[in-house]
């Protein structure tokens, strides 16, 4: 009876606290991306105060919940955590059951009582379960808040409260009846109060992966987190995480792929029938005329139907193209399975898996600012060669495809460094004020003097002299590289012997058009948005879960229509143009402010526009020349240090532009015949090639041909830009040089020319 008291007045205390239901905002004017926190937690009514709760939490949580969950993964292997979490999802059964005869949901109740007695008897407890072996029956993991939910309960505004995840009133009443019917509530004996202590622990200690990655990924952490926390609980009050659901979703994909590759055939056989690659360009440029290109989907097609022109020198056997954007997406398949083998939890102490032997480290750019964070890894032997990866944009020194290619580069004898990508808001966060990423040379000069410092700073604690040294880099990454390269080639100051670039972008305007255009798609169908990303993200959530749980899961096509992959790949890069703008921005952390309002109406072409145009340049088109590779095409004409790999239906390129690359590079660009972008890297051939590029002595490396050996020899280092000024003075003069000068230096009017008839075609 005092519980039901104590329940009953917890209730009260809360609709006193919060008596609305979800507030809608008032009409604006529409924005060019959805701002999706609110289109799935409505107005944050307190979010000064959630702030604050968050930021507190946050320290709770570092100083005092994380260190009890890493003693208690120390003491308990990852199997009996799994084991135990599995026992207490077990326990929770009458609250399963509960909320499926509220929803009068006939077929969970008998499934979940099945499972239960099932579980309960052949599983040990729960601790293992044999229902989805033995009878393929998976539990509804419904609560009272999906009852509520179900009986068209609202929400209520978003809140934060002290030791408490992120929540709503209907969510936190869930909760509360969910406790009511735990059996072991009512069951007070020390053994029991020992058992709940731990059930508690194991529970809590799987939220920390996902704290630090938000923790470490994204500039408001706060922001992300109303985001997620909406859009999963939309998931499960919706029931779009049931397989039956899923199942129909990605048949229904499936289908409008197979539709849009049908048309595309239709285009290919129809109109590109000539047999010059001139004819084929004429004819292109008439269909597009005649079109007037207006419609957006079939000149996509066209081009991409145009790129089979060129001659791919890998051909990928067995790939079912489904669209380049999708197959793009195809990067998640790039695993490793000894990265993060242990049978120890990630938090534990004892987990020695690769991912966890890397270090983290730092070097100080500017005095004012804190300190540049880079991870590397060094074999037993310090005075192998090194790897340096820089990464695609947005991406910072945690990103999963850095290990992996960190992984591949120690198993073949080196040292692995690796940074993180200028456009990552924690780069920006240790450069002098007015740094701005996006002028790809001032760019690769960034990157050449934390390199130069990371470099030495290593050699110096271990008392070395690397012996050669390797650069590799994707995406935006990827194009830093060749510009490095491009500086490293007139002058090579840090002695780097090759240079690796997985698609870079030819011309970086173009490529990020093609971005903003994937982040604006959702335009295309406005009024199923809301559903249409949920059921997205329903898929990516249920991929990920098949993958933790089964090792030799595979996967080749993707269960993405063409318009979900555009909501994804926009949805990441706009996400992480908002860090980097908040960043800049400067924001505080603590209280509301109106930046999302702002951000939620710039692209990357507003973003250059802001924080980039200004003299030399007048415009956005004026920075075209400078941020592509027809800038650095003597470098790509006339050296031997680097080499590319590029797939033929990369969407940020053109075929012009891929063609001119080969006339650039020839055999040092190697083309695939499929991936999209970046979507080959978990294929046998392209990491066969890549494996042969890096191997000790094989004829790839052993061929290379340092450009200036002199200034190696010299011991010529960069800390000082070759001046006595400080760190801050050196960023400073990068930031304010004569880019036209640059320009005249390196470049020869023909190819200036060159590049304005690929960008008027």
């Amino acid at each position: 009876m005092n519980n039901i008291k104590k329940l009953l007045a917890i209730l009260g205390i809360i609709f006193y606290l919060n008596t609305s239901g979800f507030v809608l905002a008032e009409e604006t004017t529409p924005a060019k991306y959805p701002d999706y926190a609110y289109e799935y937690v409505g107005v944050d009514k307190h979010e000064d105060w959630n702030r604050k709760m968050f930021s507190l939490n946050s320290k709770l949580n570092k100083y005092a919940i994380k260190p009890i969950h890493t003693v208690w993964a120390s003491i308990m292997p990852k199997y009996m955590m799994d084991r135990i979490q599995s026992a207490y999802i077990n326990i929770q059964y009458p609250k399963r059951l509960i909320s499926s005869i509220c929803q009068k949901n006939l077929k969970d109740t008998k499934n979940e009582t099945i499972r239960f007695f099932t579980n309960t008897t052949i599983g040990l407890g729960g601790m293992y379960d044999p229902a989805k072996k033995l009878f393929h029956i998976d539990s509804c993991n419904d609560g009272i808040e999906q009852a509520l939910a179900n009986s068209k309960i609202k929400p209520g505004s978003f809140l934060v409260m002290p030791c408490i995840p992120a929540t709503c009133p209907r969510d936190m009443i869930g909760n509360l009846f969910d406790f009511a019917l735990n059996p072991t509530t009512y069951i007070a004996t020390p053994a029991i109060a020992f058992a709940k202590l731990g059930f508690t622990v194991n529970r809590t200690a799987y939220m920390q992966p996902i704290v630090k990655m938000i923790e470490s990924t994204y500039a408001d952490p706060y922001e992300i987190t109303k985001e997620l926390y909406g859009l999963e609980s939309y998931i499960k009050n919706h029931h779009l995480n049931r397989d039956e659901i899923l199942d129909t979703q990605i048949q229904l994909a499936k289908k409008e792929n197979a539709q849009n590759k049908n048309t595309e055939e239709t285009i290919a056989e129809n109109n590109l029938d000539t047999k010059t690659y001139k004819d084929k360009e004429e004819n292109v440029v008439n269909i597009k005329q005649d079109k007037n290109s207006k419609d957006k989907n079939s000149d996509e097609a066209v081009l991409k139907v145009d790129k089979s022109t060129i001659n791919p020198d890998i051909i990928l056997s067995g790939y079912d193209s489904q669209c380049p954007v999708t197959d793009s997406m195809r990067t998640a398949l790039f695993e490793l399975p000894e990265i993060n083998d242990s049978m120890w939890n990630e938090l534990s102490i004892w987990n020695r898996c690769f991912s966890k032997q890397i270090k983290t480290s730092s070097v100080n750019i500017d005095p004012q600012k804190p300190n540049y964070n880079y991870k590397y890894i060094m074999q037993h032997d310090k005075n192998s060669p090194v790897a340096i990866i820089y990464p695609s944009i947005g991406e910072g020194i945690n990103a999963h495809h850095s290990v992996i290619l960190a992984k591949l580069f120690y198993d073949k004898g080196y040292s692995v460094i690796i940074e993180g990508s200028n456009f990552q808001w924690e780069f920006v966060k240790s450069m002098p004020d007015g740094y701005r990423p996006g002028i790809v040379p001032k760019d690769a000069d960034a990157l050449r003097l934390i390199t130069s410092k990371v470099l030495d700073s290593l050699q110096s604690k271990y008392n070395c002299q690397f012996s050669g040294k390797v650069v590799i880099g994707t995406s935006y990454g990827a194009i830093a590289t060749l510009f490095l390269g491009n500086e490293e080639y007139k002058n090579n100051t840090l002695g780097i012997t090759k240079f690796i670039a997985i698609n870079p972008p030819v011309d970086l305007i173009y490529a990020m058009k093609q971005m903003d255009n994937n982040a604006e798609e959702w335009k295309n169908n406005p009024e199923e948005l809301k559903e249409r990303v949920a059921i997205t993200a329903a898929k990516v959530i249920a991929l990920s879960d098949m993958k933790s749980k089964d090792k030799n899961f595979k996967i080749e096509t993707l269960p993405f229509s063409e318009y979900e992959a555009k909501l994804i790949t926009g949805f990441v890069m706009h996400q992480k143009l908002s860090d980097l703008m908040y960043t800049i921005e400067n924001v505080p952390k603590n209280k509301n402010s109106d930046f999302y309002k702002m951000v939620n109406n710039m692209d990357y072409h507003d973003y250059v526009q802001k924080y980039l145009v200004g003299p030399p340049y007048k415009n956005v088109e004026d920075m075209g020349y400078i941020t592509s590779l027809y800038s650095i095409s003597d470098y790509l004409k006339n050296s031997n240090d680097y080499k590319i790999y590029h797939s033929v239906d990369d969407y940020l390129v053109t075929t012009k532009q891929l063609s001119d690359l080969k006339g650039f590079a020839k055999d040092k660009l190697v083309l695939l015949n499929h991936g999209g972008h970046l979507g080959f890297l978990y294929r046998p051939e392209f990491l066969q090639s890549l494996t042969q590029d890096i191997t000790l002595g094989g004829p790839q490396m052993a061929g290379v041909k340092n450009n200036n050996d002199k200034a190696t020899n010299e011991g010529k280092t960069l800390n000082t830009l070759g001046t006595n000024k400080d760190n801050k003075s050196n960023l400073k003069e990068l930031n304010t040089q004569d880019d036209k000068k640059t320009v005249n230096n390196t470049i020869s009017i023909n190819t200036l020319d060159e590049y304005d008839r690929v960008v008027n075609y």
